[in-house]
């Protein structure tokens, strides 16, 4: 299976920062044992993200697409909504699970706007742009990641019992 990785954020799109949050999804997608088709950055700007977005569920046909950044409220944050417009079912329970995974590491978990959904047979995922809260976010979501994918190919694997 293939992921497709997107860091949104205006400074590191101009090359004045380097993008630790990409490499950090990069290394969340190697622990699922998936393979990085496509890694980009793009500046805060919803059109730009949402051309990427069905570039790559429609164009690259990955399995797994991972933004980075652009979930909070500042006005230039519209990664949330960039993302409602490409998806055509909302996930709310892998958000939900994000900022219950934030919650323990920060006073400011329910700040983030992230959202999760699908597009086709596409998972796409808005995760926060620092690279702690990615690997803690990522820990917390990587049981369920191959599940969801699995459901997504057309596979009928066994639900587990608790």
């Amino acid at each position: 299976m293939r992921a497709a990785l997107l860091t949104v954020s205006t400074s590191r799109a101009h090359g004045d920062q380097q993008d630790e949050s990409g490499a950090a999804l990069a290394d969340f997608v190697a622990g699922l044992g998936l393979e990085v088709a496509a890694q980009e950055i793009v500046a805060d700007d919803q059109w730009r993200i949402i051309a990427r977005l069905r570039h790559f569920c429609d164009g690259l046909g990955a399995d797994l697409v991972l933004t980075s950044g652009g979930t909070g409220l500042s006005p230039d944050d519209v990664t949330p909504e960039a993302t409602r417009a490409v998806i055509e079912r909302e996930a709310p329970g892998i958000a939900e699970a994000m900022r219950a995974a934030s919650r323990p590491h920060t006073e400011h978990w329910m700040l983030s706007r992230g959202v999760a959904g699908t597009r086709g047979r596409s998972l796409i995922v808005n995760f926060p742009g620092s690279p702690k809260s990615i690997a803690e976010c990522g820990e917390a979501l990587a049981p369920a990641i191959p599940h969801a994918l699995a459901l997504l190919a057309g596979a009928r694997p066994a639900h587990h019992r608790g």
